[in-house]
């Protein structure tokens, strides 16, 4: 029986590929679109039929980067039974991220960083910053806190400095301390009344 051959990914598929490999890595504005070519095995103008930009390809880069995320994330959240454990579990599945050893920074910080305002790079890191609100938003909710965004703003900063700390001092264990903090905020947290 002959041996099926695996489709060989698309131009988009590669191109996407080694975006996400080399602008992770490196930084958006440090690596050109010759290196991204060269490195997807594909030619200039697909790159420009694909996206039309170099703009537009680290948009799709970071949309890529933000479903994986909150695909992570979910699948962490599912262990948990409760609410609250749900809630204190994103801290878990962020910690495992940490441990990765290409773990660079938060891909959305670093590129926003490096775009002008009111680009379709700011856009797409603020999308996925109004995620990662909407979900601690609900989570608490879930979980009964009486005023779920405020404690939903606590935890995003929790979730931010966890990730700089985890880059900038190389400290993989910044997420057990950012969720120790996130069980005392929760912990501090009023509850809403039940009916």
């Amino acid at each position: 029986m002959p041996k099926k051959v695996a489709p060989r990914p698309s131009v988009r598929e590669r191109l996407l590929d080694a975006a996400n490999e080399l602008f992770y890595r490196e930084g958006v504005q440090t690596v050109g679109i010759d290196r991204i070519v060269e490195h997807a095995g594909v030619a200039k103008a697909s790159l420009y039929n694909t996206f039309g930009s170099k703009e537009e390809l680290v948009r799709a880069y970071l949309e890529c980067r933000h479903v994986s995320t909150s695909e992570r994330i979910t699948r962490a959240m599912a262990r948990f039974r409760t609410p609250c454990e749900r809630l204190l579990g994103v801290f878990d599945a962020q910690g495992e991220l940490f441990t990765d050893p290409t773990f660079n920074g938060c891909a959305f910080v670093r590129a926003s960083a490096e775009t002008t305002h009111g680009s379709s790079i700011e856009h797409a890191a603020d999308d996925y910053r109004t995620w990662v609100r909407t979900m601690f938003t609900d989570l608490a909710e879930e979980a009964g806190v009486a005023d779920p965004e405020s404690l939903a703003r606590q935890l995003h900063l929790l979730y931010d400095g966890a990730g700089v700390s985890a880059r900038m001092d190389r400290d993989p264990s910044a997420s057990t301390t950012a969720r120790a903090a996130a069980t005392a905020l929760f912990d501090a947290a009023p509850k809403a009344q039940s009916n």
